[in-house]
């Protein structure tokens, strides 16, 4: 099964793959400049050429016109030669051509003299002809073929004519000539259709580029698109010249164009959104690569055991430190379901009650337990168990923290061994400092059942020496006299076999025991030697506990060491009081879930700077003292879960109080 904690796999650096993304960008860019620039040269290309196309169908048009009065002059130049018509008949013809040609101002029939044989239209300048159309004139008799004049009468108008001379021939004799003006204006207006003088302004220049006619009904050109063409005229150098009123071509020409670019644009931002986001999806995986590293490194450098589990109970994830702990590597171990292969044979059942309430979702948060080693050895664990919550917020399973408690549990063993000795020890130190009163004790029953004894036997010869002074008489011996005698020296004995049996109990070494112990029991344990402390030192002990005091759970000899420590320590301290204030009380009381009792005296009190360090070790006001005992007591009642406190008696003195759980 696969290590959902396992650190991801690097990606590979390198620059081609930032590079071929780039260039493609780059090239995409490239494209999409050039796109629209292309277009743009293609529609100004395609506007030129349909303007040069257009220019040369007007010029076309305008030489076909131009063409056909020619030929009509033709007609009427040949007829003229061959007979003159008659004069009405000329007019007619003449006012046919007019009519055929609007473009026509005047036809002249001049003679080989010179002379005007016949007019149609605008006279003749007084001045007579432009030098310009004299010289075609000459031209066109000399070559025998028509010829057009330079444009004239350029004005303020810009109204354009130019004479058109064609010679005329009789048998290879000069016979005059037919001379016809045209009004260029009006070869535009007539000639140009509508709509190409909207799109382009047209122009017909002389041969220094002036303008003698012009027709421009969509405004001026802009000069942006032109062609100038010349209109083939012989003997005249007339040019078409046209500009478009058109601009050149913006760089979103159309809207496909543009719909491109648009899409190519937001395709650019889509393709750096996404880049950006690559390139903090690649930040974002180096900081959590790290981070994993990081925490993979502090894991395995921990010496805390760590195991997550999901809501079946199946292992998803263990560090070293647990396989460590387990002696088992982690392949073993990910994926499998209980009874795991470190569970200890003794605690199976322990174990199991465990794993079912993990399973209905109530895990305990902290408990100690064994684990086995592959190698059988046991290691005492304290486990922390708490939810494995998702991001989602979900509970997903359980983690679990392991402590490996071997080196505390050896330490707590080598500190309740060094405790059970320093009791031991501070048992036997009480014993010698009460052997003295302990020999008293003794000495007095001793001393009676010796003076008992003696008395039996002095009644025992007094019966014998009555039998031997009365020969044949009854022995006169005292039996209630000698079972009184006998039944005090028992008493006595008693009294001493339990002083020792209190004493040997007292300091025996023995494990601690805990049991449903009686306060009056444990009290009625050391009374003996309480009252030999008391007696010594004129101390009355008062006992006072009520009937239905309940048992605690307890070691009987604990609790009697802590009550002689303190009732020792209560004689104590009432040495420098008036014999007849020398009180101790030991008192009981039960609370809610506790027994509470006090060890009262009428003593000279504790001292504030005293009360700070009075439970610490080695601290003692007494000059012979070892200031062990108030630790003690300390300690063996913490030991049963209890607390032991102190206060000032109200009435002079000082209270101790231990208070301890029920049975």
């Amino acid at each position: 099964m696969k290590n959902p904690f396992t650190t991801p796999r690097p990606v590979p650096e390198g620059p081609w793959r930032w590079l071929v993304p780039v260039l493609l960008v780059l090239l995409f860019l490239l494209v999409l400049l050039w796109l629209p620039w292309q277009a743009r040269q293609m529609e100004a290309n395609e506007r030129q050429e349909q303007l040069i196309a257009d220019t040369l169908w007007v010029e076309q048009t305008l030489r076909f016109e131009l063409a056909r009065s020619e030929e009509a002059l033709a007609t009427l130049g040949a007829d003229l030669v061959v007979e003159a018509p008659a004069a009405n008949v000329l007019q007619a013809r003449l006012a046919q051509m007019f009519k055929n040609g609007h473009e026509l101002r005047r036809v002249v029939w001049l003679g080989p003299d010179g002379g005007v044989r016949a007019l149609r239209g605008m006279e003749l300048p007084a001045a007579g002809l432009t030098e310009s159309s004299r010289e075609a004139a000459e031209m066109a008799r000399t070559t025998r073929a028509g010829r057009y004049s330079e444009p004239y009468g350029a004005t303020a108008a810009l109204h354009g004519l130019v004479d058109f001379h064609l010679p005329l021939y009789r048998a290879g004799t000069y016979a005059g000539s037919l001379v016809a003006t045209y009004n260029l204006q009006t070869l535009l207006d007539e000639n140009v259709p509508w709509w190409f003088a909207q799109d382009n302004a047209l122009s017909l220049l002389d041969r220094d580029d002036r303008v003698v006619a012009q027709r421009a009904a969509g405004g001026p050109g802009r000069g942006i698109y032109t062609h100038k063409r010349a209109l083939d005229l012989p003997g005249s150098q007339i040019v078409l010249a046209t500009d478009s009123v058109k601009g050149a071509p913006k760089l979103l020409p159309n809207l496909l164009v543009g719909s491109v670019i648009v899409l190519a644009l937001g395709l650019v931002l889509s393709l750096v959104a996404l880049w950006r986001h690559i390139a903090r999806t690649i930040a974002a995986e180096n900081a959590l690569r790290q981070q994993m590293a990081f925490r993979t490194a502090m894991e395995d450098s921990l010496l805390t055991g760590l195991r997550a589990r999901d809501l079946e109970g199946r292992v998803t994830y263990v560090n070293p430190a647990f396989c460590r702990m387990v002696g088992l590597p982690p392949e073993e171990l990910l994926g499998k379901k209980p009874p795991m292969p470190y569970w200890a044979p003794e605690a199976m059942a322990e174990y199991e009650q465990r794993f079912r309430k993990v399973l209905a979702g109530q895990a305990t948060p902290q408990f100690e337990t064994v684990f086995q080693r592959t190698d059988g050895v046991r290691v005492p664990v304290l486990i922390f168990e708490a939810p494995l919550v998702d991001n989602h917020g979900r509970h997903t399973g359980w983690m679990s923290s392991v402590l490996d408690i071997t080196d505390r549990k050896r330490a707590e063993e080598l500190s309740r061994q060094q405790q059970e000795k320093l009791e031991t020890s501070a048992r036997l130190s009480t014993m010698g400092e009460i052997s003295s009163m302990l020999a008293h004790e003794l000495n007095q029953p001793l001393a009676a059942i010796s003076s008992y004894t003696a008395g039996a036997l002095n009644v025992l010869n007094r019966a014998n020496a009555d039998e031997g002074s009365a020969p044949g008489a009854a022995p006169a011996l005292d039996i209630g006299m000698l079972k009184r005698a006998l039944e005090q020296a028992n008493t006595q004995a008693r009294r001493a076999g339990q002083v020792i049996r209190s004493v040997h109990e007292f300091v025996k070494k023995r494990e601690p025991h805990r049991e449903n112990v009686a306060m009056q029991q444990v009290v009625d344990g050391i009374r003996a030697l309480i009252d030999m402390q008391a007696r010594q030192s004129y101390v009355t002990l008062q006992v006072d506990f009520p009937p239905a005091l309940p048992p605690v759970l307890a070691d009987r000899v604990l609790l009697e060491q802590v009550l002689l420590n303190l009732t020792r320590n209560a004689i104590e301290a009432m040495q420098d009081i008036a014999p007849e204030r020398r009180l101790l009380r030991i008192t009981a009381q039960e609370t809610d879930a506790q027994v509470a009792v006090s060890v009262i005296d009428n003593g000279h009190g504790i001292a504030p700077e005293v009360a700070e360090r009075l439970f610490s070790p080695f601290f003692s006001t007494k000059a012979e003292g070892m200031g062990m005992g108030l630790s003690i007591c300390r300690t063996a009642i913490e030991f049963h879960g209890g607390t032991l406190s102190h206060a000032d008696n109200p009435g002079g003195g000082t209270v101790f109080t231990f208070a301890l759980q029920k049975a």
